[in-house]
């Protein structure tokens, strides 16, 4: 992987997380205020949920 694929893959992830406030703004703000409602633990899991579903697509697609 080159530092021109890191950016691109870094532009994606920005327009794709831009998409849920600029067309749901209202549910977007309900799901972030949920999200700031789960103790450490949750989040610390989510986040270890999402590393190693992310980890798993990488792999898939190289």
């Amino acid at each position: 992987m080159n530092a021109e694929s890191f950016w691109l893959a870094l532009a994606l992830v920005l327009v794709i997380e831009g998409f849920f406030p600029l067309l749901s703004p209202a549910r977007w703000r309900q799901m972030f205020l949920q999200i700031l409602q789960l103790s450490d633990g949750q989040l610390r899991f989510f986040g270890l949920c999402t590393l190693f579903s992310g980890a798993l697509l990488i792999c898939w697609l190289l």
